[in-house]
């Protein structure tokens, strides 16, 4: 598990990890938009959270076990589009583009509501 300063979010939202996304890990609250479980989950990946990771996804593609590289060094988070997925929605997508050492990944990343909490669903790796 890679150990952060708390005193920053991972997400790259001001604030302290306590007051942004480790309240979300901790279950002291639930992202209120698909957005904030979208960086959340990034949060969750920068410190191996496996647990949230899959307490949030989806029960119908949610795998039966997750294995993350502990090698992996994720280094920043850029939200590129929203569609929907505010208290006002059931569904919503988030395309953000997510740094590591060596390289970055781009997913647009589908979520719904199930049980009036957000969920990641799953996602498609836009081209460019």
């Amino acid at each position: 598990m890679v150990v952060m300063n708390t005193r920053d979010c991972p997400c790259g939202l001001p604030g302290t990890w306590a007051e942004c996304c480790g309240r979300y890990h901790s279950g002291a609250a639930a992202a209120p938009t698909a957005e904030a479980l979208m960086r959340s989950r990034y949060s969750a990946f920068v410190k191996g959270d496996t647990g949230y990771l899959l307490r949030t996804w989806h029960p119908r593609t949610r795998p039966g076990r997750l294995e993350l590289d502990p090698g992996m060094r994720w280094t920043g988070l850029e939200i590129l589009d929203t569609v929907d997925g505010t208290a006002f929605h059931a569904t919503g997508v988030v395309e953000f583009r997510a740094s590591y050492r060596g390289g970055a990944l781009r997913e647009r990343s589908r979520f719904e509501r199930v049980a009036g909490a957000w969920v990641y669903v799953d996602g498609e790796f836009p081209e460019g």
